[in-house]
């Protein structure tokens, strides 16, 4: 084959392998409401979105009122028996809410454990209509069981459905169901639907009290046609403090289960955004092409051996199924590795194919590679922060035009790696160069394999890669288009994480992306270490950077498409008379520009709250007193005196619409026992570490409670004799 062939179908070989590690791992079909009753239909889910996400309806809203009775008309559609659970739940974390979880149940034919299917169906506080978040969760479940009943056919186990309430405040319908409903002792396993964002690849994660070996072993059988997981970000996740309703049935309930999230667009997260209009289709189909074989699997299949003390490393090859083995192999292979590393060392010595000299020289472009395309993409975040200050006013780090910044990075970092190879080249050190790349990627997973275990499945590129590095010691001109081929499962498996990593942890990460490209591009260099135009390649690439970063600047201004985020507190302190205007935002626009206007002065306010991303005010200016009705508190003491310890109650009784109360106490106090509305709090106990890591964030804050429909809040606690604690409530409306 000539060799302009040979390159010319090397190069698409790599640009097709990049392709399908993205378009390859979600459905593009989106099935309308023409498909037969029994499958899973996008547009019908799609129409769940519609009915539920018309306006936010977060926890004791009125529009939350008609999103519940949506589901259960939905539910007595299909011939199913709803219920709702009612009560309050308090969180580890001090948050007391009343929660109404939807609840039903498809009888199974056995008597064995039953599979529980499981989203929330409040939308996030104030704001957002919840499409993603998770309408998105409760229209797949809908629909996905719809088409299950549509087959006719009665399962082996019972199917319970809980749509939770109340997860954006603190997983309190997911405590509640664990708590107090004698259903959840029965189930076997559960199926959770989640999302961060408004599109992307819906990911599989798990949570698992033990090995996780049992569960994946299932998931394999179930075979979904779409999966997208791998062992990194399940122990990852297992190290993070996780926030699901999954965790709570984990954690309390000992229920094995998976979460499937989607989490590209992350800008609409929470706000006002995350409308249907925003809602990628596909991600919603993603999510049925999950649930509808699960389901099927697990409603037919004996649910009590999920139990399992071992792990296995795992991940998802784009058009296969998920590739997994035991732990036990992880060293094994890591042995295996080094000895074919070093027996080809010796080999290529021998055949005067590897040389001292060359293969240390190798060493000098891939550092230089690493070190410039890492300060690169950080210096260019930080001069985006400094001449696009608006970029900061988006706390989650994740800018409506991030995904240019993360294509820019990447072509940036491959320029650098290109122009730097091709300056260090010489005459027949391609095979020598490789080296290098080889044993750092050896390092990296022998790292793996001593502290990361999931991430251990790195050292199959380098299987592969030692497959090219023997063919160039073999033959001095091997085929071009073989090395191309074994070049696809490093794009496979670490292209992903290329572009995942700023979205999932903000664009302050862009220099993660910048290195893990790098080191992409190295396992890489057996093929372009045949390319004589890398440096044009590199100058290329380059230009495309410039076009990708001038496109972003295109983009960075806020508009009706790209909204700014912004806030506006009306603080009212009744110890001192003083109201205030009150904001989070370094930048003030159109709306908040009214308040803060350039003659209004700054007043010095301390509130011991934040906004959700621990930040506190910018600006406070003072405002006009408008008639607020302050609770109404009443106070009793319990024990008689001289009664050690003292006890007390506490009544407050809102006397306004409002949503929340939080109540503050100085930390140098401890109460022996604190109950609120009948439920103990021993986190409010000395000594617990839950609230010392509680408190660390939100100083002396005792408790939120949630309000639904103007409850009275009650407090009963004993204190020691003397102790006379100051509690600070503050009691707010959005």
């Amino acid at each position: 084959m000539a060799k302009k062939l040979q390159v010319a179908l090397s190069f698409l070989i790599l640009a097709a392998a990049v392709f399908w590690s993205f378009y390859g791992t979600k459905p593009h079909k989106v099935r309308d409401g023409s498909v037969p009753e029994t499958v899973f239909s996008t547009e019908r889910a799609f129409e769940h979105v519609r009915a539920i996400a018309r306006a936010p309806h977060y926890t004791g809203s009125s529009e939350h009122r008609k999103v519940r009775n949506y589901i259960v008309s939905q539910l007595q559609e299909m011939g199913l028996v709803a219920q709702t659970q009612e009560g309050y739940s308090l969180n580890k974390y001090g948050t007391i809410t009343r929660p109404q979880n939807i609840l039903s149940r498809i009888e199974g034919r056995g008597d064995g454990k039953a599979i529980l299917l499981l989203t929330h169906y409040d939308s996030a506080m104030h704001s957002s209509p919840g499409a993603s978040d998770a309408a998105s969760g409760v229209a797949a479940i809908l629909e996905g069981v719809r088409a299950f009943l549509a087959s006719g056919s009665q399962p082996l186990n019972d199917i319970i459905l809980v749509f939770s309430d109340a997860e954006e405040l603190g997983l309190n319908g997911a405590d509640l169901f664990v708590q107090d409903h004698p259903w959840a002792k029965e189930v076997g396993v559960a199926i959770n639907f989640e999302a961060r964002g408004s599109g992307g690849n819906s990911f599989m994660l798990m949570e698992t009290n033990g090995g996780n070996s049992a569960m994946i072993k299932e998931f394999v059988k179930a075979s979904p046609e779409y999966p997208v997981s791998n062992s990194l970000a399940y122990n990852v996740y297992k190290l993070l403090p996780n926030d699901t309703d999954l965790t709570v049935l984990r954690e309390q309930g000992n229920i094995n289960g998976y979460n499937f999230a989607f989490i590209d667009d992350h800008y609409d997260y929470h706000t006002a955004n995350d409308t249907p209009e925003n809602l990628d289709k596909e991600s919603l189909a993603h999510q049925g092409s999950y649930l509808m074989p699960l389901l099927e699997h697990f409603a037919r299949s004996p649910l009590e051996d999920l139990e399992a003390s071992e792990d296995v490393v795992f991940f998802t090859i784009p058009a296969f199924n998920l590739v997994n083995y035991p732990y036990s192999w992880i060293w094994p292979m890591l042995l295996l590795v080094v000895i074919l590393f070093v027996g080809l060392l010796i080999y290529g010595g021998k055949k005067k194919r590897l040389q001292v000299i060359p293969v240390l020289k190798g060493f000098l472009p891939l550092f230089v590679s690493l070190l410039l395309a890492g300060f690169l993409a950080w210096g260019l975040w930080q001069f985006s922060l400094y001449i696009y200050p608006q970029y900061g006013e988006m706390e989650h780090g994740f800018t409506y035009n991030g995904y240019y910044y993360i294509a820019a990075v990447i072509f940036l970092s491959l320029g650098v790696s290109l122009y730097t190879y091709s300056k260090f080249r010489r005459p027949d050190t391609t095979q020598n160069y490789l080296v290098a790349p080889l044993l750092i990627w050896i390092l990296l997973s022998a790292g793996a394999a001593a502290y990361l275990k999931g991430a251990s499945y790195f050292i199959v590129p380098v299987l592969f890669g030692l497959i090219q590095l023997f063919l160039l010691i073999r033959r001095e001109t091997p085929q071009l288009v073989l090395l191309a081929f074994l070049s696809i499962p490093a794009i496979f498996l670490l292209l992903p994480f290329v572009v995942t990593f700023p979205v999932a942890l903000g664009l302050k990460s862009l220099f993660l992306t910048a290195i893990l490209t790098v080191l992409l591009f190295v396992l890489l260099w057996p093929v372009f270490g045949f390319y004589r135009k890398n440096q044009s390649l590199g100058f290329l690439s380059i230009l495309i950077f410039l076009g990708l970063f001038l496109t972003a600047h295109f983009k960075s201004e806020f508009n009706e498409e790209r909204p700014k985020p912004n806030s506006l507190v009306y603080l009212y302190d009744a110890d001192s008379g003083l109201a205030t205007w009150n904001t989070y935002d370094g930048i003030t626009d159109s709306w908040t520009r009214a308040y803060f206007h350039e003659e209004a002065e700054d007043r010095a306010v301390k509130a011991l709250f934040s906004s959700k991303y621990g930040s506190g005010f910018t600006r406070s200016v003072e405002a006009p007193q408008i008639e607020l009705a302050a609770p109404q508190i009443l106070q009793e003491k319990l024990s008689a005196e001289g009664e050690m310890p003292e006890e007390y109650r506490i009544k407050i009784i809102p006397q306004r619409e409002m949503n929340r109360i939080e109540l503050f106490a100085d930390r140098t106090h401890s109460f022996e026992t604190f109950t609120v509305n009948g439920l103990e709090a021993p986190e409010l106990r000395p000594g617990e570490s839950s609230l010392h890591v509680f408190r660390s964030r939100w100083n002396d804050r005792l408790l939120t409670y949630y309000a639904v429909n103007r409850d009275t809040l009650q407090l009963e606690f004993s204190i020691a004799a003397g102790e006379k604690p100051e509690i600070i409530l503050y009691e707010a409306s959005h």
